[in-house]
């Protein structure tokens, strides 16, 4: 796992379609995109898991679907990333079988020793910095608290939370060698030119 990965959020997006935003970030360089739907029927979901799924595969992007794994299968997802609170990563790797990709959040040590057992594909270090996007989530954890995952850990990290242009470097600097945002690209102005920035900051850490 390296790159940008973004995370949607419809209500960020500034009145533009997610289509667009998504659109957008993946002409600026994203290497990964969760769709994730707190508020939509299952229906719903489905289908704009379909519609995105396209902009996606022209770009050979995989997709990933935020706890629902109901909906990953139905849409024939790539993955999906689930919480601490979700469906047991067993029982995910089981219906999604051995290619799907599975990542997991951390919040506290004992997730990260915990995850150790488990052949995911990624941790998601959650959060990195406070973030209006995720109330429900245990104190950040810091670039310290990143640094001392990275060391004591066997999973590539997925960082997020509060990620933007201003400090990408450092994360990248603390192990993280993929970046997640969600509102650093779907509320700027120009996702594109956002998920850019982002890419050229992490490129000139972990390179190209």
């Amino acid at each position: 796992m390296r790159g940008i990965y973004l995370v949607t959020d419809r209500g960020l997006c500034g009145g533009r379609s997610l289509e667009e935003v998504v659109g957008a970030a993946l002409r600026g360089g994203v290497a990964y995109v969760q769709l994730r739907e707190k508020n939509l029927s299952t229906r719903l979901f489905v289908e704009e898991a379909r519609v995105v799924k396209q902009l996606l595969a022209s770009r050979g992007v995989p997709l990933i679907i935020n706890d629902r794994l109901d909906v990953a299968l139905a849409c024939e997802a790539d993955g999906v990333h689930i919480g601490q609170d979700d469906m047991p990563y067993e029982t995910a790797r089981r219906l999604l079988g051995p290619k799907a990709i599975i990542g997991l959040s951390v919040e506290t040590w004992a997730d990260v020793e915990a995850a150790q057992k488990l052949d995911v594909d990624y941790l998601g270090v959650s959060p990195v910095f406070a973030t209006p996007t995720k109330t429900d989530t245990r104190e950040p954890w810091g670039l310290d608290g990143l640094r001392q995952i990275q060391a004591a850990n066997r999973h590539p990290l997925v960082a997020i939370g509060g990620i933007n242009a201003a400090n990408a470097k450092a994360v990248a600097e603390a192990g993280a060698p993929c970046l997640a945002v969600v509102s650093a690209i779907c509320s700027a102005d120009d996702p594109a030119a956002a998920a850019a920035t982002l890419k050229k900051i992490l490129d000139g850490v972990w390179g190209a």
